[in-house]
């Protein structure tokens, strides 16, 4: 049955760029590395390029892994003033993908024993113990199905005991694990409630996760003798912009990472077996779905699709509408989680910057792409799904 509701408009120069992927013929698997690797790196400089002139964006980064081989690609600047080239180690805000690293902390979290998912989070948080809030879980928080939190929290919650104040009175419009309505508040109230249940500040345990992945250009907070890598965010009027600080911001959106690290992340992700027991299990948790919603199923913080992994169910489940407004879910049964088989993405954007990333595990493929101007999800999407549709990662 088709949508009702259809996918963003994409730019029309990207829909002629992705439409011309279907004419073209596949790239050859016989063809030797270097053939293949001029190929690819073709391939990437004119989807990228593409992308960065339709909406004038002043830098991008985008790395590849392909066939256990990195890609990197990089174009314009750091800053429109004073900027320098950028490269694949150039700092960029994460935003939203701050999420999956949170998720993970949980995962990690229960696989220690310090706080179990299925439990009522009022256990964990004080402030919320006998709220209609407290009811709901850390998995519910983590698939924003906790019971129709909004998107941020309203004007004047400005600090963690204003917001704990919020979220207790806080009166739900469905039980948990009904609806699912993309949250910053609910992932915020997850990673409040890890570092209640571990005794430790959310930042220090980052920081910690973020040193067991190997990841040493991811940050919360960019040490000062980093600042030099760090890109300048662009506004829609051009001013230079960097995130603003917030209630629940370093759980929500705060990461900051370059193409390489992150795509060091996404390689931890596709091949586990690297990491040690504890952490592969809490992946793990991680990467499965939870609940159905529409063509996307969500995990801990990532949402997933199952083949044919088609560009208008991407679309569509990183549409406004997917993001905005609250959507019916139903929980994916234990025996018909597929793993591997699906695709995994996440976007992230803050005022100045734009974030995607998107891997197949069944298919050892990712892509990280990062910009600092928030280009549009939709055309971030369908530029990623263009490269891997064109290197075979998506089948023909």
């Amino acid at each position: 049955m088709k949508s009702l509701h259809p996918p963003p408009k994409l730019s029309r120069r990207l829909v002629l760029a992705a439409a011309s992927v279907l004419a073209a013929p596949a790239f050859a698997v016989s063809r030797g590395s270097a053939a293949r690797a001029a190929e690819v790196e073709a391939l990437l400089a004119a989807t990228f390029s593409t992308l960065s002139r339709t909406h004038d964006v002043p830098g991008l980064a985008v790395g590849l892994l392909l066939e256990g081989r990195p890609y990197f690609q990089t174009l314009g600047i750091t800053a429109r003033q004073g900027g320098a080239a950028v490269t694949p180690d150039t700092l960029f805000e994460l935003g939203s993908i701050s999420k999956c690293f949170t998720s993970l902390l949980a995962a990690q979290a229960q696989v220690q024993g310090r706080l179990h998912l299925e439990q009522p989070v009022g256990d964990v948080v004080q402030a919320l113990r006998g709220t209609p809030l407290g009811r709901a879980t850390p998995l519910h928080l983590a698939t924003y199905t906790a019971g129709d939190l909004p998107l941020q929290f309203p004007e004047g919650v400005n600090t963690t005991d204003q917001a704990m104040a919020w979220l207790a009175a806080f009166a739900p419009d469905a039980p948990p694990g009904q609806m699912r309505r993309y949250s910053n508040p609910s992932i915020g109230l997850l990673g409040h409630a890890v570092a209640t249940a571990m005794g430790q500040d959310f930042s220090m345990l980052s920081e910690q996760l973020l040193a067991s992945l190997g990841l040493g250009s991811t940050f919360i907070r960019v040490p000062d003798a980093q600042m030099h890598r760090y890109a300048w965010g662009h506004s829609k009027d051009q001013r230079q912009v960097r995130v603003n600080p917030g209630v629940f911001d370093a759980q929500a959106y705060g990461l900051k990472s370059s193409a390489r690290d992150l795509l060091h992340f996404l390689q931890a992700v596709l091949d586990p077996d690297r990491l040690p027991p504890p952490l592969r299990k809490a992946l793990a948790l991680t990467t499965v779905p939870r609940y159905q919603a529409g063509p996307m199923q969500q995990g801990m913080g990532w949402e997933m699709y199952a083949p044919p992994w088609s560009l208008d169910a991407l679309l569509e489940g990183n549409s406004a509408r997917t993001v905005l407004e609250p959507l019916p879910v139903k929980p994916v049964p234990l025996l018909q989680q597929p793993g591997s088989t699906l695709l995994l993405n996440k976007t992230g954007s803050t005022f100045g910057f734009g974030a995607y990333v998107a891997l197949v595990p069944q298919r050892q493929s990712a892509l990280v792409m990062l910009a600092n101007c928030n280009v549009p999800a939709a055309d971030r999407v369908a530029a990623a799904h263009r490269v891997l549709q064109a290197v075979g990662v998506m089948g023909r």
